[in-house]
């Protein structure tokens, strides 16, 4: 009776061993998949300006079929949320590292700053920013709470560096959330009135709105 028990239990372990490891073949597969086809509409994004790619061109893009779009995607708002969601990913992994080689607190907060208006001076990061810059409005309502986890990615960074230079002393007492928010707002306002525009702004017009945030910053207790 005890051998039939173990090799029942022999023989599940290795049909669950099989089960795994095919399964772990295709969620690669399906990863590589999911993978290319959001590559290949940030290209096509990029190359048109424009939010809006077909899925033929999509797929084509991607060396891949309509049938392995919808496999993964029922729409193509849904792929343009992973697109969304990545390039949101990108822009804060991008900010964290600027911030991470600053000694300062309120240096980090400079460099957040700088980063997200970097997005409209240099050419390439505004080729592939403008058109999710422009189409914000409309992907907040498509997607208002993915759009909203996006923001709060991004501005916990700055969140964070702030209440570091409050407990450091090296700025006023303040709300540190909402001066994230009004930074974050500031700067993405900036940056979509700068890439809505067709010539590159300068460099002392960004410099003037980092002065601008740092100098409010440090007036923020002497207001109301």
């Amino acid at each position: 009776m005890q051998n039939g028990i173990l090799e029942a239990i022999s023989v599940a372990s290795v049909s669950e061993r099989s089960v795994d490891r095919a399964l772990g073949a295709r969620r690669a597969a399906y990863r590589d998949e999911v993978a290319r086809l959001v590559q290949a509409s940030f290209e096509l994004i990029r190359e048109s300006g424009s939010l809006e790619p077909r899925v033929g061109a999509i797929v084509r893009a991607a060396g891949l079929s309509n049938q392995a779009f919808y496999r993964h995607f029922r729409s193509k708002d849904e792929l343009l949320l992973a697109v969304l969601d990545e390039g949101s990913r990108l822009l804060t992994d991008y900010l964290r590292h600027r911030m991470e080689s600053a000694g300062e607190p309120v240096e980090r907060v400079n460099r957040w700053l700088r980063g997200i208006l970097e997005q409209a001076l240099n050419p390439e990061a505004a080729a592939a920013t403008r058109p999710f810059a422009l189409s914000r409005a409309r992907l907040s309502e498509l997607f208002p709470a993915e759009v909203a986890a996006a923001e709060a990615r991004t501005t916990a960074l700055v969140r964070d560096a702030l209440e570091q230079a409050r407990r450091d002393g090296a700025l006023p007492d303040g709300d540190a959330e909402r001066d994230a928010d009004a930074l974050y707002t500031l700067a993405i306002g900036w940056l979509e009135r700068a890439l809505a525009r067709s010539e590159t702004p300068s460099r002392a017009d960004a410099e003037h709105v980092v002065a601008f945030a740092l100098r409010a910053l440090g007036e923020a207790d002497r207001g109301a």
